[in-house]
């Protein structure tokens, strides 16, 4: 990730719409729509996620609205994929509410980034993301793809849909391409 570069703000742009850029490129989209999809995929109130992630219910509020841009800490930022993934599995639906509360707590009480798991214990998809999004920004994928997309439209599509997509739209074409 080329979290050191800076974006520069022109006319008419404002602080807000900077570091929401600046989250798509770092995280694949803006932080609040990632969060508001946990927090609908699990019932929860910021206030609770906040716990769950060890910010302040105002971090992570100014971190959802643009008004932060970057997660600085390794280890929230491991919680929110781990909090995600949870989310974004189906069996999280079926869970009950003491076994999701549990499943919240030991994710609150790890401080690793790594969380105790590979990286690869993802869901494929998500896995695909993470290693394109860690060696390029979101706008270097989409050159390239461009540079491709004449002779190679699929591989440009890939790259698009993985580098710089949201990760329902890879997971649903890893299931669709692969047959999982």
């Amino acid at each position: 990730m080329n979290s050191g570069r800076r974006v520069r703000v022109g006319p008419g742009e404002d602080a807000v719409a900077r570091n929401r850029a600046l989250q798509a490129e770092w995280y694949g989209e803006p932080l609040g729509d990632r969060v508001r999809r946990i927090l609908s995929g699990l019932g929860l109130s910021q206030s609770a996620l906040a716990r769950v992630l060890g910010l302040s219910p105002p971090m992570l509020s100014q971190l959802m609205s643009g008004h932060r841009a970057k997660i600085s800490n390794p280890a929230v930022l491991g919680r929110l994929l781990a909090v995600e993934d949870l989310a974004a599995d189906p069996a999280t639906a079926a869970l009950p509410a003491a076994e999701l509360r549990t499943r919240l707590d030991e994710i609150r009480s790890v401080a690793a980034p790594a969380l105790g798991r590979p990286p690869l214990e993802r869901p494929a998809a998500r896995a695909v993301q993470a290693l394109l999004r860690e060696v390029a920004s979101a706008a270097e994928i989409e050159a390239a793809a461009a540079l491709i997309a004449a002779e190679f439209p699929d591989l440009a599509d890939v790259l698009r849909i993985y580098g710089t997509g949201r990760a329902g739209d890879a997971e649903e074409h890893f299931r669709r391409i692969l047959g999982n």
